[in-house]
Protein backbone atom coordinates (compact mmCIF):
# COMPACT_ATOMS: atom_id res chain seq x y z
CA UNK A 1 0.00 0.00 0.00
CA UNK A 2 1.31 3.63 -1.01
CA UNK A 3 0.47 5.73 2.09
CA UNK A 4 0.58 9.41 2.03
CA UNK A 5 0.68 11.43 5.08
CA UNK A 6 0.13 15.14 4.22
CA UNK A 7 -0.12 17.03 7.69
CA UNK A 8 2.55 14.68 9.44
CA UNK A 9 3.20 18.79 11.40
CA UNK A 10 -0.23 19.26 12.47
CA UNK A 11 0.27 16.27 15.39
CA UNK A 12 3.09 18.30 16.43
CA UNK A 13 6.84 18.30 15.06
CA UNK A 14 7.52 15.50 17.79
CA UNK A 15 5.49 12.90 16.97
CA UNK A 16 7.05 9.90 15.20
CA UNK A 17 5.19 7.70 12.23
CA UNK A 18 7.46 4.70 12.58
CA UNK A 19 4.30 2.11 12.93
CA UNK A 20 3.28 3.19 9.68
CA UNK A 21 6.15 2.01 7.97
CA UNK A 22 5.00 -1.62 8.78
CA UNK A 23 1.66 -0.94 6.90
CA UNK A 24 3.44 -0.06 3.04
CA UNK A 25 5.43 2.73 1.66
CA UNK A 26 5.11 5.78 3.46
CA UNK A 27 5.18 9.39 2.07
CA UNK A 28 5.18 12.25 5.03
CA UNK A 29 5.20 16.01 4.04
CA UNK A 30 5.09 18.36 7.40
CA UNK A 31 2.35 20.39 5.48
CA UNK A 32 0.14 20.30 2.19
CA UNK A 33 -1.72 23.07 0.44
CA UNK A 34 -5.10 22.51 -0.99
CA UNK A 35 -3.40 22.90 -4.94
CA UNK A 36 -0.30 20.91 -4.16
CA UNK A 37 -2.77 17.95 -3.21
CA UNK A 38 -3.40 16.61 -6.69
CA UNK A 39 0.58 15.25 -7.64
CA UNK A 40 0.89 14.54 -4.28
CA UNK A 41 -1.94 11.83 -3.90
CA UNK A 42 -1.77 10.71 -7.75
CA UNK A 43 0.11 7.45 -6.21
CA UNK A 44 -1.88 7.31 -2.88
CA UNK A 45 -3.96 3.96 -2.07
CA UNK A 46 -4.25 6.02 1.45
CA UNK A 47 -4.00 9.43 2.57
CA UNK A 48 -3.54 10.78 5.94
CA UNK A 49 -4.83 14.05 6.49
CA UNK A 50 -6.67 16.14 9.12
CA UNK A 51 -7.84 19.64 7.74
CA UNK A 52 -7.41 19.40 4.37
CA UNK A 53 -10.70 19.17 1.86
CA UNK A 54 -11.26 15.80 0.48
CA UNK A 55 -13.72 16.48 -2.69
CA UNK A 56 -13.64 16.32 -6.10
CA UNK A 57 -11.11 19.02 -6.75
CA UNK A 58 -8.85 17.62 -4.92
CA UNK A 59 -9.01 13.79 -5.30
CA UNK A 60 -10.09 13.43 -8.62
CA UNK A 61 -6.56 12.66 -9.92
CA UNK A 62 -5.73 10.35 -7.24
CA UNK A 63 -6.97 7.03 -9.65
CA UNK A 64 -5.66 4.43 -6.55
CA UNK A 65 -7.20 5.67 -4.20
CA UNK A 66 -9.14 3.42 -1.10
CA UNK A 67 -8.90 5.35 1.96
CA UNK A 68 -9.15 8.33 4.03
CA UNK A 69 -7.62 8.22 7.52
CA UNK A 70 -8.44 11.60 9.56
CA UNK A 71 -6.22 12.71 12.30
CA UNK A 72 -9.35 14.36 14.04
CA UNK A 73 -12.81 13.43 14.65
CA UNK A 74 -14.33 16.25 12.74
CA UNK A 75 -15.62 15.57 9.26
CA UNK A 76 -16.79 18.57 8.09
CA UNK A 77 -14.10 18.63 5.21
CA UNK A 78 -15.20 15.53 3.73
CA UNK A 79 -17.41 15.76 0.66
CA UNK A 80 -19.16 12.38 1.61
CA UNK A 81 -21.42 12.12 -1.58
CA UNK A 82 -18.29 12.63 -3.71
CA UNK A 83 -16.41 10.06 -1.90
CA UNK A 84 -19.49 7.74 -1.89
CA UNK A 85 -19.53 7.77 -5.80
CA UNK A 86 -15.83 7.13 -5.79
CA UNK A 87 -15.82 4.16 -3.70
CA UNK A 88 -13.88 5.72 -1.34
CA UNK A 89 -13.57 5.01 2.38
CA UNK A 90 -12.80 7.67 5.31
CA UNK A 91 -12.37 6.84 9.01
CA UNK A 92 -11.34 9.45 11.52
CA UNK A 93 -10.75 8.64 15.21
CA UNK A 94 -13.19 9.58 17.91
CA UNK A 95 -12.75 9.49 21.53
CA UNK A 96 -9.20 9.90 21.71
CA UNK A 97 -8.93 13.41 23.56
CA UNK A 98 -11.93 13.29 25.97
CA UNK A 99 -10.21 13.40 28.99
CA UNK A 100 -7.76 16.07 27.13
CA UNK A 101 -10.49 18.48 26.03
CA UNK A 102 -12.57 18.18 29.43
CA UNK A 103 -8.72 19.01 31.11
CA UNK A 104 -8.94 22.50 28.70
CA UNK A 105 -12.02 23.14 29.30
CA UNK A 106 -11.35 23.57 33.39
CA UNK A 107 -7.81 25.26 32.86
CA UNK A 108 -9.74 28.01 30.77
CA UNK A 109 -12.90 28.26 33.42
CA UNK A 110 -10.73 28.68 36.40
CA UNK A 111 -7.77 31.13 34.66
CA UNK A 112 -11.13 33.28 34.23
CA UNK A 113 -12.96 32.42 37.32
CA UNK A 114 -10.05 33.40 39.81
CA UNK A 115 -9.12 36.11 37.91
CA UNK A 116 -5.44 34.58 37.68
CA UNK A 117 -3.84 36.43 35.33
CA UNK A 118 -4.28 39.48 37.33
CA UNK A 119 -2.75 37.78 40.46
CA UNK A 120 -0.14 36.63 38.67
CA UNK A 121 0.69 40.00 36.94
CA UNK A 122 -0.14 41.17 40.55
CA UNK A 123 2.68 39.12 42.29
CA UNK A 124 5.36 39.41 39.08
CA UNK A 125 5.06 43.56 39.39
CA UNK A 126 6.53 44.00 42.75
CA UNK A 127 3.28 45.62 44.32
CA UNK A 128 2.57 42.21 46.68
CA UNK A 129 6.40 42.62 47.46
CA UNK A 130 5.93 46.23 48.54
CA UNK A 131 2.52 45.49 50.24
CA UNK A 132 1.86 45.47 53.66
CA UNK A 133 -0.75 42.63 53.87
CA UNK A 134 -0.34 38.70 53.77
CA UNK A 135 -3.25 38.47 50.90
CA UNK A 136 -4.57 41.12 48.69
CA UNK A 137 -7.96 40.31 46.47
CA UNK A 138 -8.94 43.76 44.90
CA UNK A 139 -10.52 41.25 42.09
CA UNK A 140 -13.57 39.78 43.31
CA UNK A 141 -13.92 35.99 42.77
CA UNK A 142 -16.46 33.56 43.51
CA UNK A 143 -16.71 29.44 44.48
CA UNK A 144 -17.86 27.03 41.67
CA UNK A 145 -20.08 25.38 44.26
CA UNK A 146 -23.93 26.16 44.16
CA UNK A 147 -23.14 27.27 40.80
CA UNK A 148 -25.15 26.48 37.45
CA UNK A 149 -22.94 24.79 34.80
CA UNK A 150 -24.65 25.21 31.71
CA UNK A 151 -23.32 22.66 28.78
CA UNK A 152 -24.17 22.49 24.91
CA UNK A 153 -23.67 18.81 23.92
CA UNK A 154 -23.29 15.83 25.78
CA UNK A 155 -21.50 13.55 24.17
CA UNK A 156 -18.56 12.01 25.72
CA UNK A 157 -16.51 15.39 26.66
CA UNK A 158 -19.52 16.75 27.68
CA UNK A 159 -20.35 13.94 30.39
CA UNK A 160 -17.12 14.32 31.26
CA UNK A 161 -17.21 17.95 31.92
CA UNK A 162 -20.08 17.26 33.70
CA UNK A 163 -18.41 14.70 35.96
CA UNK A 164 -16.11 17.24 36.85
CA UNK A 165 -18.50 20.17 37.14
CA UNK A 166 -20.50 18.04 39.83
CA UNK A 167 -17.47 17.29 41.58
CA UNK A 168 -16.79 21.07 42.00
CA UNK A 169 -20.40 20.88 43.70
CA UNK A 170 -22.17 22.68 40.36
CA UNK A 171 -25.55 22.34 39.38
CA UNK A 172 -25.57 20.68 35.61
CA UNK A 173 -28.04 21.42 33.21
CA UNK A 174 -27.80 20.76 29.59
CA UNK A 175 -28.84 21.29 26.30
CA UNK A 176 -28.93 19.54 22.95
CA UNK A 177 -29.29 21.17 19.34
CA UNK A 178 -30.59 19.15 17.47
CA UNK A 179 -33.11 18.02 20.04
CA UNK A 180 -31.77 14.46 20.71
CA UNK A 181 -33.30 13.38 24.18
CA UNK A 182 -31.30 13.06 27.17
CA UNK A 183 -31.13 10.51 30.15
CA UNK A 184 -29.44 11.86 32.91
CA UNK A 185 -31.61 11.94 35.77
CA UNK A 186 -30.00 9.32 37.67
CA UNK A 187 -26.48 11.60 37.66
CA UNK A 188 -28.85 14.75 38.63
CA UNK A 189 -28.30 16.64 35.11
CA UNK A 190 -31.23 17.84 33.87
CA UNK A 191 -31.88 18.95 30.03
CA UNK A 192 -33.39 22.02 29.58
CA UNK A 193 -34.45 24.90 26.75
CA UNK A 194 -32.45 26.84 25.10
CA UNK A 195 -33.48 29.96 26.91
CA UNK A 196 -33.32 28.48 30.30
CA UNK A 197 -30.05 27.31 30.07
CA UNK A 198 -28.75 30.91 28.30
CA UNK A 199 -30.36 32.34 31.47
CA UNK A 200 -29.73 30.03 34.42
CA UNK A 201 -25.67 29.14 33.18
CA UNK A 202 -23.44 30.63 35.26
CA UNK A 203 -20.59 29.12 33.11
CA UNK A 204 -21.41 27.83 29.52
CA UNK A 205 -19.06 25.70 28.16
CA UNK A 206 -19.47 24.13 24.48
CA UNK A 207 -19.01 20.82 23.43
CA UNK A 208 -21.37 19.94 20.40
CA UNK A 209 -20.18 19.52 16.81
CA UNK A 210 -20.64 22.01 13.99
CA UNK A 211 -23.75 21.55 11.93
CA UNK A 212 -26.67 23.36 10.50
CA UNK A 213 -27.96 23.09 14.43
CA UNK A 214 -25.31 24.34 16.09
CA UNK A 215 -23.82 27.41 13.85
CA UNK A 216 -23.66 31.24 15.26
CA UNK A 217 -25.95 29.46 17.85
CA UNK A 218 -24.30 31.82 20.18
CA UNK A 219 -25.30 35.42 18.59
CA UNK A 220 -25.90 38.63 20.09
CA UNK A 221 -29.66 37.71 21.08
CA UNK A 222 -28.41 34.74 22.53
CA UNK A 223 -25.69 36.79 24.68
CA UNK A 224 -28.35 39.05 26.01
CA UNK A 225 -30.33 36.47 27.50
CA UNK A 226 -27.13 35.54 29.58
CA UNK A 227 -26.19 36.54 32.71
CA UNK A 228 -23.68 39.75 32.85
CA UNK A 229 -21.50 37.29 34.79
CA UNK A 230 -21.43 34.29 32.75
CA UNK A 231 -18.39 33.04 31.81
CA UNK A 232 -18.76 31.08 28.22
CA UNK A 233 -15.45 28.45 27.29
CA UNK A 234 -15.63 27.27 23.81
CA UNK A 235 -13.84 23.99 23.44
CA UNK A 236 -15.94 22.63 20.67
CA UNK A 237 -15.97 24.42 17.04
CA UNK A 238 -15.05 28.31 16.75
CA UNK A 239 -18.06 29.04 14.07
CA UNK A 240 -20.82 27.87 17.09
CA UNK A 241 -19.93 31.12 18.07
CA UNK A 242 -20.45 34.08 15.96
CA UNK A 243 -17.31 35.87 16.63
CA UNK A 244 -18.77 39.76 16.13
CA UNK A 245 -21.44 39.15 18.24
CA UNK A 246 -18.83 37.74 21.30
CA UNK A 247 -16.94 40.92 20.64
CA UNK A 248 -20.01 42.98 21.19
CA UNK A 249 -20.96 40.68 24.58
CA UNK A 250 -17.55 41.38 26.17
CA UNK A 251 -16.92 44.75 25.46
CA UNK A 252 -20.71 45.83 26.24
CA UNK A 253 -19.93 43.87 29.61
CA UNK A 254 -23.05 41.62 28.66
CA UNK A 255 -21.13 38.61 29.92
CA UNK A 256 -18.09 38.74 32.11
CA UNK A 257 -15.96 36.48 30.12
CA UNK A 258 -15.06 34.14 27.53
CA UNK A 259 -11.96 31.44 27.29
CA UNK A 260 -11.92 30.07 23.53
CA UNK A 261 -9.68 27.15 21.57
CA UNK A 262 -11.04 27.27 18.67
CA UNK A 263 -12.41 30.28 16.21
CA UNK A 264 -14.11 31.02 13.09
CA UNK A 265 -10.71 30.48 10.95
CA UNK A 266 -7.52 29.66 12.47
CA UNK A 267 -4.82 30.68 13.28
CA UNK A 268 -6.34 33.66 14.34
CA UNK A 269 -7.14 36.21 11.58
CA UNK A 270 -6.00 39.87 11.97
CA UNK A 271 -9.70 40.98 11.22
CA UNK A 272 -11.20 39.18 14.05
CA UNK A 273 -12.20 41.59 16.38
CA UNK A 274 -11.63 39.29 19.10
CA UNK A 275 -7.90 39.90 18.99
CA UNK A 276 -8.33 43.08 19.84
CA UNK A 277 -9.63 42.29 23.55
CA UNK A 278 -6.35 42.58 25.39
CA UNK A 279 -7.68 42.06 29.21
CA UNK A 280 -7.03 38.53 29.80
CA UNK A 281 -9.72 38.71 33.01
CA UNK A 282 -12.10 38.96 30.12
CA UNK A 283 -10.68 36.74 27.33
CA UNK A 284 -8.21 34.04 26.55
CA UNK A 285 -8.00 32.46 23.43
CA UNK A 286 -5.61 29.48 23.08
CA UNK A 287 -3.89 28.20 19.83
CA UNK A 288 -6.76 24.86 19.04
CA UNK A 289 -4.70 22.95 21.38
CA UNK A 290 -7.24 21.49 24.01
CA UNK A 291 -6.18 18.33 22.23
CA UNK A 292 -2.89 18.02 22.60
CA UNK A 293 -1.05 16.87 25.53
CA UNK A 294 1.58 14.29 24.44
CA UNK A 295 -0.30 11.48 25.02
CA UNK A 296 -3.14 12.25 23.55
CA UNK A 297 -1.60 12.84 20.36
CA UNK A 298 0.12 9.84 20.26
CA UNK A 299 -3.12 8.09 20.93
CA UNK A 300 -4.26 9.71 17.87
CA UNK A 301 -1.60 8.40 15.50
CA UNK A 302 -2.28 4.70 16.84
CA UNK A 303 -5.70 4.94 16.33
CA UNK A 304 -5.17 6.01 12.87
CA UNK A 305 -2.90 2.81 12.75
CA UNK A 306 -5.39 0.49 14.07
CA UNK A 307 -7.73 2.63 11.44
CA UNK A 308 -5.83 1.40 8.40
CA UNK A 309 -4.76 -2.11 9.75
CA UNK A 310 -8.38 -2.80 10.06
CA UNK A 311 -9.10 -1.78 6.51
CA UNK A 312 -6.62 -4.07 5.36
CA UNK A 313 -8.47 -6.77 7.08
CA UNK A 314 -11.35 -5.64 5.64
CA UNK A 315 -12.94 -4.65 8.99
CA UNK A 316 -15.41 -1.70 9.54
CA UNK A 317 -13.54 0.28 12.26
CA UNK A 318 -14.56 4.31 12.93
CA UNK A 319 -15.92 4.19 9.31
CA UNK A 320 -17.91 7.90 8.31
CA UNK A 321 -17.93 7.03 4.95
Amino acid sequence: MNIVILEGKSVGEDMVFTPFHNLGEVTIYPATLPEEMPERIKDADIIVANKLPMCEKTLDGAKHLKLICLTATGTNNLDKDYLRSRGIQARNVAGYSTDAVAQHTIALLLYLWEKLRFYDDFVKSGEYTRGTSFSCFPERFLELRGKTWGIIGMGAIGQKVAEIATVFGCRVICYSASGSEYHFEEKGWEQVGFDTLLGQADILSIHAPLNSHTENLLNLEAFRKMKKEAVLINVARGPIVNQEALYTALTQNLIAAAGLDVLKTEPLEETNPLGKIKDSRKLIITPHMAWAPVETRTRCLFEVVKNIEAFLRGEERNCVV
